[in-house]
């Protein structure tokens, strides 16, 4: 299946809906989420949806059953059912590096009737590497597996970094109830020798297994780490060809992997038609199998593959992806917000703001359309947050007072994760009281009603129509997970599509890494005295490479 470019166009701004959605706009300009609310008393629940566990309440968002029509409106116009479509039957709408875009595909019940792709039928690739998984990870929980010494293992240590660290360290974090509590789960990005330091503290080599997650395995950052932590062992055990039974590989790259030191049997494939952030549920996910078993990974896939299925068919005026979508872009190209807060209120979700930066600004972050022409109009915003309640003694002044209007997204889960009494109720209570007090504020004359000086009044006033959108879960298991991240998968698709952009390459990305290659060589080039490099980069390369040589002098 192919798409033109004429298709997938850049400006989608110069049809009629956009037209009216900033005519539209300027006619509701001015008009405050109070005044909203109280021309219709029944906002709040006119404007949210529940569908299999899921409730969202849009109803604090600055629009009008206008706006959101308009904007239903616009999607069509603008050909989204036709991408979603080309996206789910493997069109190649990666454009850039000619790919098709199928992490959908990774949670398809019936593989008979998946795309293809180069010939290869991929429900099959997928049925395949999820079998070999499953087995393996069984082998793991059940202490089958053991060491070079026949010790059984005791910790797992995920090595990436992007996609292939964020994913599964999130997703262990949010499901840590649902792990099995004998093994240890670690997780290592950072080329900084103090994190694989972190990580490896209170190991033992003899129980240490290491899954080193490159799609390619030549991440510079990922291979760094894994050459340390291939030493360590080594040094641990005494025996070079402990390697083999303590370290497994998630690669196209058996070769690669194999020179590592890897068996062969113990590389796991995913391929060029999955990307890294969108690639846990692939055998990124190996960790998180074994953390939660193989049912838990499938109940993950699961509630994925309940939310593709929502997207793909539910009507865009109810399907949750789509009003999350066009929610952003109303925020965002109408009402100019520039950045974007994620505040789950479940510390078991603590990671998830970090997963939802790199999904959204990874993916969406380009200035460029897929015909090679400028974008029309502003791409993703600034994704950024924290848990809850812990942001509200943090940033959320600004939220509140500041000048800068910033949508948040609030994400409770109703059933807690523990069974300490009265916690529950005050985080639940703190999250609904934050989404009301940034819609509503408090007037200049309601803060004179309760005694306050009035030198203090403009202090103590704050605007409100403060925008935000909130998700209630019903509870936080692998299922509900799954369909929380599919959820923000397709909203970002959504809004690529929209705004006329590649969501599936990350060419800025690629550009750093080159330049760290150089410079990297440069600073180990200790016989040059000439550096081709702009002054500042020069000098900073030189004052790094004295104090390394007087470092290495004291020594």
């Amino acid at each position: 299946m192919s798409i033109d470019n004429h298709e997938f166009r850049t400006d989608r701004t110069s049809g009629q809906r956009w037209h009216a959605l900033r005519a539209h706009h300027q006619s509701i300009d001015g008009t405050h989420l109070r005044d909203l609310f109280a021309a219709d008393p029944d906002r709040g629940t006119a404007m949210a949806i529940e569908s299999d566990g899921l409730y969202l309440d849009y109803s604090k968002q600055r629009v009008t059953a206008e706006t959101m029509t308009l904007l239903v409106e616009f999607a069509h116009e603008s050909g989204l059912r036709d991408g979603i479509e080309a996206m789910f039957g493997g069109a190649r709408i990666n454009t850039t590096e000619d790919r098709a875009v199928l992490h959908t595909a990774l949670r398809a019940l019936d593989a008979d009737a998946s795309p293809t792709v180069d010939g290869h039928a991929v429900g099959e690739q997928v049925d395949r590497v999820l079998h070999r998984m499953s087995v393996f990870a069984q082998s793991v929980r059940r202490g089958r597996l053991r060491g070079a010494t026949s010790r059984r293992i005791e910790a797992v240590v995920n090595i990436g970094i992007g996609g292939s660290d964020l994913g599964p360290a999130m997703a262990c974090r949010a499901l840590a109830e649902a792990s099995t509590p004998d093994i240890d789960f670690r997780f290592v990005s950072n080329v900084d020798g103090a994190d694989l330091s972190a990580a490896l503290r209170g190991l033992d080599p003899e129980t240490t297994l290491f899954i080193v997650s490159s799609k390619t395995f030549t991440t510079v950052e990922t291979l760094t780490n894994a050459e340390s932590a291939r030493q360590w062992l080594i040094d641990g055990i005494g025996d070079r060809g402990a390697v083999r039974e303590h370290f497994v590989a998630v690669s196209t790259n058996v070769e690669a992997a194999r020179r590592f030191g890897i068996a062969e049997e113990n590389v796991f494939e995913f391929w060029d038609w999955v990307g890294g952030r969108y690639s846990v549920w692939s055998a990124i996910g190996l960790s998180l199998m074994i953390a939660i078993g193989s049912g838990g990974f499938r109940d993950f896939l699961a509630g994925a593959r309940s939310m593709d299925t929502e997207f793909r068919t539910a009507p865009f005026e109810k399907n949750l992806p789509v009003l999350l979508g066009l929610l952003g872009i109303w925020n965002r190209n109408l009402l100019g917000a520039a950045t974007h807060a994620v505040l789950p209120y479940d510390e078991r979700l603590a990671l998830l703001p970090a997963y939802l930066q790199q999904l959204e600004m990874e993916s969406n972050g380009k200035s460029v359309g897929v015909d090679g022409e400028p974008v029309a109009i502003d791409t993703a915003p600034i994704v950024w947050g924290a848990a809850g309640t812990n942001g509200q003694h943090a940033f959320f002044q600004l939220l509140h007072q500041g000048t800068t209007v910033v949508p948040c997204d609030f994400i409770g889960v109703l059933e807690p994760g523990h069974l300490l009494a009265g916690h529950h109720d005050l985080l639940i209570a703190n999250l609904i009281a934050q989404t009301q007090a940034l819609a509503f504020g408090r007037t200049a004359d309601e803060v004179r009603a309760e005694g306050v000086a009035e030198h203090q009044v403009p202090h103590r006033a704050f605007p409100g129509d403060r925008p935000s959108t909130t998700i209630m879960m019903d509870r936080l298991d692998p299922y509900s997970l799954g369909r929380l991240l599919a959820l923000y998968e397709h909203k970002v698709f959504v809004q690529g599509w929209l705004w006329g952009i590649d969501s599936f390459d990350q060419w800025g990305v690629e550009l750093g890494k080159v330049a760290a290659g150089r410079i990297v060589d440069e600073i180990r080039a200790e016989d040059r005295t000439v550096l081709p490099f702009d002054s500042s980069t020069a000098a900073q390369i030189g004052r790094y490479r004295r104090a390394r040589a007087a470092a290495e002098h004291d020594r």
